[in-house]
């Protein structure tokens, strides 16, 4: 009989990434780590017409390893975790929403319709606009410190920023476009037709989030705690949307310390 210890952690990456965006967190992880590709993105065959989450995840459960997992999503990969906490909780030993949307308002609705339309017309700057929300040229300091330290023209944080863009842009830009939209589009409505069935996740949940994400914002990840009856909440400082990449050490952190909440 599996122990505890062999319960593996599931990581679903976001909207036009690929599960190399885990990279720096499962090397942190303890114990059997799988990256999944979303349906359309990495490995997996371009989308090629319309499709919604409840097909998304059907198609990464018949590709999770068999038995429970620790199910983590990352910004799409989120809504993916959530569909399939509900479907299948028998699945799900714990969950991780990173980054995630929940409950948008009218404004917040209005702005990533405005997204998609964007990506439908051009692409290329889309891809471009994700990076400048993601990587700002300009770092933002940690709350609290000097405004005249580390935060000026080639400082560190910005140094930092700028190769993590050209990390990034790449596997932006090899997106199938049509394909991106497709998924995109998942992404910009599909919180809605989630919000109100999240009160039938029973695993234990944690929602995590930048205090600096414009469009997964900490208020997001409090909607996600009112919904969910097991689920804390942690707003990391200084962070934007990008976790996994920019805060791999505190991400893996908080959900070690999930995982071993659920360890029975």
């Amino acid at each position: 009989m599996p122990t505890d210890d062999d319960v593996p952690v599931v990581l679903l990456h976001g909207v036009g990434l690929d599960r190399a965006v885990w990279s720096r967190v499962e090397a942190l992880l303890p114990r059997t780590a799988s990256a999944i590709d979303l349906p359309g993105h990495g490995a997996q065959p371009p989308l090629t017409g319309r499709t919604d989450l409840a097909a998304m995840a059907s198609d990464v459960l018949a590709r999770m390893p068999a038995g429970q997992v620790h199910l983590v999503g990352f910004s799409l990969g989120s809504l993916v975790a959530q569909q399939i906490a509900i479907e299948a909780p028998e699945r799900v030993r714990s969950l991780t929403c990173v980054s995630s949307v929940c409950g948008r308002t009218e404004d917040e609705v209005a702005a990533v319709r405005g997204r998609l339309e964007g990506a439908s017309a051009d692409f290329r700057g889309s891809m471009e606009r994700a990076l400048d929300r993601w990587f700002p040229a300009e770092a933002a300091p940690e709350p609290g410190a000097e405004s005249s330290g580390g935060s000026g023209p080639g400082s560190a944080s910005e140094i930092e920023a700028a190769a993590l863009r050209e990390e990034t842009r790449p596997v932006l830009l090899a997106n199938d476009p049509e394909s991106y939209c497709h998924a995109y589009a998942v992404f910009a409505t599909g919180d809605a037709e989630l919000s109100p069935r999240l009160g039938a996740i029973t695993a234990p949940t944690l929602a995590i989030t930048g205090e600096l994400d414009p469009g997964s914002t900490p208020e997001m990840s409090r909607r996600i705690a009112e919904r969910i009856p097991d689920c804390t909440v942690v707003i990391v400082p200084g962070a934007r949307h990008m976790l996994p990449v920019t805060h791999a050490e505190e991400l893996a952190g908080h959900l070690g310390e999930l995982i071993q909440r659920t360890t029975h």
